[in-house]
């Protein structure tokens, strides 16, 4: 509540006139009064009546859980301090709601004989109570107000709801967009003046809990003028990315240094706080730290802390990770991939597999110094935000998903979700269901109440159809009629949903050639690629050394990662048929063989992995005479092996002789051990195997 001391209003004879606010009964700030007012004035403007009763029927099941699932991450961070801000108020005739950015409520909880009073007001789920429905209210006023807002009594521009006292706070993104009203309503009798200080901090507590799941991977500095205040809510957290830019604030932060959300966005620490990202990386490594005391550019003491928990910042923030999250096969959710103890990790919680709260890299980070690769980042900065379809072809394992989460990233839908659906994955009977939904009573069973499909769930965001080209063909059918009418129609209703989304597709087919077998219609081939772009295979890049270093720069456990002059030599032979998936395979199965001095040597590469050079030790036998001449050196070649070679045949004259040499050297060095043998050669065990059954030809 407002100080005291702050200009109070009383009744006024003018009050009694119903055409403007009836003031409540009690004495609160003329601000307050003047919110009241306008709020009344806006609902007279739009013809609403104080005495006649509208009729609102709350949405029907299906449209609820819409909004709900559409909402479930808000919810999902709210519902937890729903409950601790019930238990504080249980017993006093009131009820906890949570409503969404329109003003529908998604949640409420409360005192069980409140609630049904509360209901006769259809103050309940899937009942809008945004202004033009409801007239003055707590969650419809602090929508338009954008700031705490208490609706008290008669100040109510409905009659009927006179008998309410309601409290609301907007619940606000880091960048200062509504997400949707936390507000407690109670019987009027009941009003407290702690109460409005109450749900103020609970928004404030979710806000904070967003703020951390959106920025899980930057750094986050927590700062307040009193350092017994960090930790609270109470302080300040800004995020800031790894270029040094503060991408998001908690309202804290803009409350102590007296900024809008946008003048913050344009600062950095240096310009705040005058310390550098790397200073306070070094600072804040050790969780010894204490806070940092600094002076903002008015000169105002602070006390700083910061945290991170990405290996991301191991190195100052220089270095951003190649890999965010993919389906093929790289890790994916929020928290970045590091190499702990030998082990690959991710973020471990529900928090993080969150598709909306998947954190990937823009763009920018996917060029690591290929020609090809900074041709199609730049088509695609080109085309952003533009409503132009992308189509993604290239090779299985080369992180077409990577790509599309870098887009999504990268445009102004990077807060809504990003939903995947592989078509090659669901069960053609199935996948109508999982795209477009289907209503309550289509199917029995488990699946009898509905569900709202992928597009649908992407609303506001992006839809990444992954191998499109395995779509059925009747489904492409429908699919078509959605692009072009912006509208999902649910198995079993005949009600469509108006949708908005970004359409991403990726396949490994040469969709032409479906086009003339008749299994991909030509229209929606024309529909979707608006800008086709082709990844190249890892054969094909030139920066190899570039995504290995990055890579393995994702090591947090300590250990220094990199590879043996031999094993990068295998790795430059390699062919890589599964592209970036089969790299991040190979280097995490290296990492967990990898000593602590982290060189990982040809011993800790999979028996299996030299499968993939071309045509296998043969090919490249002339290139590797020196190093089988080293072998046969370091080893003498035991009695029961073939005769030494003529002097000729060093030099590279017999290579059938050469190769058995040195098979037959590795194998003794190796004590027999074949896999051994075969990880020194570069080379599979079959294929040592296969050479010792072989003998030379005369001719040779």
């Amino acid at each position: 509540m407002p100080p005291d001391s702050a200009p109070v209003r009383r009744r006024t004879p003018r009050d009694v006139d119903r055409s403007r606010p009836i003031a409540s009964s009690l004495a609160l700030p003329s601000a307050h009064v003047d919110v009241i007012e306008q709020s009344h004035e806006r609902c007279a403007a739009l013809g609403l009546s104080r005495i006649e009763r509208t009729d609102f029927a709350p949405l029907g099941r299906a449209d609820l859980t819409v909004v709900r699932e559409r909402n479930q991450r808000l919810y999902s961070h709210a519902a937890p301090v729903m409950e601790m801000l019930f238990d504080q108020i249980a017993g006093t005739q009131s009820m906890v709601v949570l409503c969404d950015a329109a003003g529908t409520i998604i949640h409420s909880i409360g005192d069980d004989d409140f609630l049904s009073r509360a209901s006769q007001v259809a103050l309940q789920p899937g009942v809008n109570w945004a202004e033009p429905s409801k007239g003055t209210n707590a969650i419809g006023t602090a929508l338009i107000e954008e700031v705490p807002t208490l609706v008290h009594a008669d100040e109510h521009f409905m009659h009927a709801n006179h008998f309410l006292t309601c409290s609301a706070a907007p619940i606000l993104d880091p960048r200062g967009n509504i997400l949707g009203v936390l507000d407690v309503t109670g019987d009027h009798r009941s009003y407290h003046q702690h109460t409005m200080g109450l749900v103020r901090m609970s928004a404030r507590m979710i806000e904070n809990h967003w703020l951390s799941d959106d920025f899980r991977n930057a750094l986050r500095l927590h700062f307040h003028s009193r350092p017994e205040f960090i930790g609270t809510l109470m302080e300040g957290i800004l995020a800031i990315s790894p270029e040094g830019r503060i991408t998001g604030a908690n309202r804290g932060a803009l409350e102590q240094l007296g900024l809008s959300g946008a003048a913050l966005r344009m600062q950095s620490p240096e310009s705040l706080f005058g310390t550098t990202v790397a200073a306070l990386v070094d600072r804040f490594r050790s969780p010894l730290a204490t806070p940092m005391a600094v002076r903002t550019e008015r000169g105002n003491p602070l006390y700083l802390h910061a945290r991170f928990n990405s290996p991301l910042w191991r190195d100052g923030g220089s270095a951003a990770p190649l890999i965010a999250g993919s389906a093929d096969g790289l890790p994916a959710g929020g928290e970045r991939p590091r190499l702990a103890g030998g082990a690959w990790t991710g973020a471990g919680s529900a928090a993080g597999d969150r598709q909306e709260a998947a954190v990937s890299p823009g763009l920018a980070h996917l060029l690591t110094g290929d020609p090809q690769m900074a041709g199609v980042v730049a088509k695609l900065q080109r085309v952003l935000d533009r409503d132009i379809p992308v189509l993604v072809l290239g090779d299985t394992g080369t992180g077409k998903e990577w790509l599309a989460r870098a887009i999504h990233q990268d445009s102004l839908r990077s807060r809504q979700p990003f939903v995947v659906v592989n078509c090659a994955s669901i069960p053609e009977p199935e996948i109508e269901a999982e795209l477009f939904g289907y209503a309550e009573g289509v199917y029995s069973g488990t699946r009898r109440r509905g569900a709202v499909g992928k597009i649908l769930q992407a609303h506001g965001g992006t839809l990444f159809l992954d191998e499109i080209g395995d779509m059925p063909l009747p489904l492409q059918t429908q699919l078509m009629r959605v692009l072009q009418e912006r509208q999902v129609t649910p198995l079993g209703s005949a009600r469509s949903v108006p949708v908005s989304v970004a359409i991403i597709c990726a396949t490994h087919h040469k969709l032409r050639e479906k086009i003339e077998a008749k299994a991909f219609r030509e229209d929606l081939y024309y529909r979707l690629n608006g800008l086709v772009v082709t990844l190249p295979p890892l054969r094909e890049r030139t920066d190899l050394a570039a995504l290995v270093r990055r890579m393995l720069d994702a090591g947090g456990d300590g250990r220094c990662l990199h590879l043996s002059a031999q094993a990068r030599a295998l790795f430059e032979r390699c062919t890589w048929p599964g592209n970036l998936r089969q790299l991040y395979n190979v280097l995490r199965t290296a990492a967990v063989l990898a000593g602590q001095d982290g060189l990982i040597t040809p011993e800790h590469l999979p028996d299996d992995f030299p499968d993939d050079f071309p045509d296998d030790l043969l090919h490249h036998a002339r290139d590797r005479v020196d190093v089988v001449a080293a072998a046969l050196a370091a080893e003498p070649v035991p009695s029961r092996a073939a005769p030494a070679m003529a002097p000729a045949a060093a030099a590279g004259s017999s290579l059938q002789h050469l190769e058995l040499q040195a098979i037959r050297a590795a194998v003794a060095s190796a004590q027999g051990n074949i896999a051994q043998a075969a990880r020194q050669l570069g080379v599979s065990r079959n294929t040592v195997y296969r050479k010792l059954r072989c003998k030379p030809s005369a001719s040779s």
